[in-house]
């Protein structure tokens, strides 16, 4: 007889019921997740911000029919106190990365700006606002909380994005920043007055008297327990948790529990709004130490991952797409002047306060556009007054999509604010050729991972020249931005006071710099160096290293190959990415520049007493070959190089029909100029280096490119190390129509036919390219001024 019972059957089709729901929700939130970075990555080539790709995907998905009809009551009520709990953790770290010495140290110009910004807007849209019907229970005190909300600033978000859009160390971008988190805390402290003064919930009605003192009173005691108890709380945690040691399990619970405690206080005690109450605690507490630095980096990380694209799939479920009413005119007017209300009240009142401060008018309007952006929290309020009655529903999207284009325009204005400064940039010739001997040579050499550290130490030995005035070597890591990367990112002071704590490259980084140290405590002698970093996506890594070398003063960059050395001799199949950064660089980049293919360089012992490396280097003629020519001139001076210039010269005796053909070019005045011009330096060099027995020399008489190949076959097994240029030769015969089967065409035909496999497989080689000077830099000095 079966002891099973309807009630047991019932219990367990309702528990495998419930089981398949939470696996369908957890593949819905991977789905979003997924969605969401893969969109971002579509959107990286027009330098849109994350935030742009979560509310997208987050308004599709979830306005999807079928999503729709899935969407319960639960569900519903489930997304609304997620929602809550992400903007409540959203505003503490919000705040928690301000400054709350801000009006303590109190810049004057941004003050003036941003609440010149704040005023304008205000009274604009207060004026506006019934004219536009926004608010279905219309009174001054409505106009007024919509003034105020619309006035601010999304500073959190404002920051990330010109520090992603590389003007962060610029004058107008420290500007932007100092007045966006000023403009910020204005609209922030006046909705907290307005909250305690009046209640959105009751028509505005104003308080009591008595709850307006109960809720003060609650809010004081938080600030001060947040302001004067929480550094004795977390400075016994730092001091039981040092930084290198793992973090204790019950001090990290004990912290977040303190944290949610603080921001409890006055919405328990007093019925403080507990989002505001979030902002307000995070902002006095403060933010030093590594318990605020692990909570703002780890709270970044599941931001980033999981919470926003589910907060924005929660504001699409309440901002019903269907509800905009598209077919109304009245729609359409709101999305429009809503809009143009805080782009212009904001342009109106940076143009005003720039005008009595000097600013430049175009600088003003970009500092006023940029001061415009809205983010999360306005997206936030805007749902939520619609939910509760205060505006339709069309309203409230209208009111999303409105805080939409404030960030999508954010990087067109930086452009134009790039092409400004690029304008005005001094010009000068950063080459090897122009140099001045009694300068100290600047080079940033790069490196992709430990994998290169060898060849880049051979490489600043070989290169050092004499001891004074000595190299200058910029060590550079070359790190991909990734989401990972990003979430674990820690904030400091400033805008451009950013930490990496990601395990896996913090140790890469230190076994970089204990390689370079050691060798250098030994044969340091004339070589100083710094270490660098270049941390950016693989889209926009090279105007990073473009800005780093312009900011660095540097003459030349040495960018490692995207290929590797493998056991067998042969060449791995490389990284595309950083193939393409190559390409980037060598187009853009202020200086001259190198690319290494390390193939041996750092297997080889160097050293002082004796000879440890063959070298040669190829000169045919040209910009190229002259730079790869005056880097040969500080490798022909290290005691343990043997140098050899190769120079491949016409055979002016041939009757061939190419010797003809380039004996007619060589008529044109400007292949008589470009051989000048190698003349005079090759003779230069031969009398500074091979007249007095440091260099070898030999000539090769060629007649073709097809007997250029064949030499540098020739060459193979005779030499360690290659020095060439890159290209910049007027009309040479001797390398014309190799470029029909470069594999590679960024080192230039000789770099690419001494790469082939068939030739060597135990050679080196320095690709060079001169820096062009072509009236204006493509890049522009990162601390570059404006204003």
């Amino acid at each position: 007889m079966d002891s099973k019972t309807p009630g047991t059957d019932c219990k367990k089709m309702e528990m495998t019921t419930k089981v398949k729901t939470i696996a369908v929700y957890m593949l819905g939130v991977l789905v979003l997740m997924m969605s969401s970075s893969f969109f971002h990555v579509l959107l990286r080539p027009l330098s849109q911000p994350r935030i742009i790709a979560e509310s997208c995907v987050g308004l599709f998905f979830s306005n999807l029919p079928f999503i729709r009809k899935a969407l319960t009551l639960d569900v519903q009520r489930t997304l609304s106190y997620l929602s809550d709990f992400i903007m409540i953790c959203h505003m503490f770290i919000v705040g928690l990365e301000m400054d709350r010495y801000t009006f303590v140290r109190l810049q004057i110009r941004e003050a003036k700006v941003a609440s010149a910004g704040v005023l304008t807007t205000f009274i604009i849209t207060y004026f506006a606002m019934p004219l536009l019907h926004v608010s279905n229970v219309p009174s001054t005190k409505s106009n007024l909380s919509l003034s105020v909300i619309l006035s601010g600033t999304a500073s959190s978000l404002l920051t990330r994005l010109i520090t992603d859009l590389k003007i962060g160390k610029s004058d107008i971008g420290k500007f932007v920043v100092s007045a966006g988190v000023q403009s910020d805390l204005i609209s922030m402290i006046l909705i907290s007055i307005g909250f305690i003064l009046f209640d959105p919930f009751d028509h505005y009605n104003t308080r009591k008297l008595e709850k307006m003192v109960i809720m003060s009173s609650a809010l004081v005691v938080e600030t001060l327990a947040a302001a004067k108890l929480t550094p004795v709380v977390m400075t016994w945690v730092n001091h039981e948790n040092p930084e290198g040691k793992p973090m204790k399990g019950s001090h990290l619970v004990l912290s977040i529990a303190y944290v949610v405690f603080i921001c409890s206080l006055s919405p328990i005690a007093g019925q403080f709004n507990k989002v505001l109450s979030a902002f307000l605690a995070g902002f006095v507490m403060p933010r030093e130490g590594r318990m605020a630095k692990m909570m703002v980096s780890k709270a970044r990380y599941f931001f980033t991952v999981l919470f926003y694209p589910i907060f924005f799939f929660w504001v699409g479920t309440e901002a019903e797409l269907t509800k905009l009413g598209a077919g109304h005119i009245m729609t359409w007017a709101r999305l429009f002047f809503l809009f143009l209300i805080v782009t212009v009240g904001k342009v109106a009142g940076t143009l005003v306060s720039g005008v009595m401060l000097g600013f430049h008018w175009p600088e003003s309007v970009a500092i006023g556009l940029l001061l415009s952006i809205k983010g999360h929290f306005q997206v936030y309020l805007a749902i939520v007054a619609a939910n509760e009655g205060f505006i339709s529903i069309s309203t409230g999207i209208v009111m999303v999509f409105v805080t939409i284009f404030t960030i999508i325009y954010t990087p067109l204005v930086v452009a134009k604010i790039i092409e400004r400064a690029r304008k005005r940039s001094p010009t000068q010739r950063m080459a090897l050729q122009w140099l001045s001997p009694s300068n100290e040579l600047r080079i940033m050499l790069c490196l992709h991972g430990p994998e290169n550290v060898q060849a880049a130490i051979n490489f600043m030995e070989i290169s050092r020249g004499p001891a004074e005035p000595g190299i200058m070597v910029y060590v550079t890591d070359m790190i991909e931005l990734t989401d990972k990367i990003a979430a674990t990112l820690a904030h400091g002071e400033g805008v451009d006071a950013v930490t990496v704590t990601d395990a896996a490259v913090i140790e890469m980084r230190e076994k970089i710099t204990n390689a370079v140290q050691d060798h250098l405590v030994e044969n340091g002698e004339g070589i100083n160096h710094r270490r660098m970093l270049s941390l950016s996506t693989m889209n926009g890594m090279h105007q990073d290293l473009c800005i780093l070398a312009e900011d660095l003063l540097v003459s030349l960059i040495i960018l490692p190959f995207h290929k590797d050395q493998e056991e067998d001799g042969r060449l791995s199949g490389g990284h595309s990415g950083f193939r393409n950064v190559n390409r980037k660089v060598l187009r853009h980049a202020p200086c001259s520049v190198g690319i290494l293919i390390d193939r041996g360089l750092g297997s080889i012992e160097t050293s002082r007493s004796f000879v440890s490396l063959n070298a040669a280097v190829i000169f045919i003629g040209g910009k190229d070959d002259r730079e790869a020519l005056a880097y040969s001139g500080r490798v022909a001076r290290h005691p343990g190089v043997k140098l050899t210039v190769i120079r491949f010269l016409l055979d002016a005796n041939s009757d061939s029909v190419s010797s003809r053909v380039s004996r007619s070019k060589a008529n044109t005045a400007e292949h008589e100029e470009e051989m000048k011009l190698d003349d005079e330096y090759f003779a230069e060099f031969y009398d500074r280096h091979v007249a007095g027995g440091h260099v070898s020399y030999m000539e090769k008489y060629l007649v073709n490119s097809g007997q250029t190949f064949s030499t540098l076959r020739s060459l193979e097994g005779q030499y360690g190390f290659f020095v060439v240029g890159r290209g910049g030769r007027v009309n040479s015969v001797l390398t014309v129509g190799m470029n029909d089967w470069e594999e590679c065409p960024e080192l230039g035909p000789i770099g690419d036919i001494l790469l082939a496999s068939d030739i060597s497989s135990a050679a080196s080689i320095l690709v060079i390219q001169q820096h062009s000077l072509k009236g204006e830099l493509h890049g522009v000095h990162d601390e570059f001024n404006v204003m």
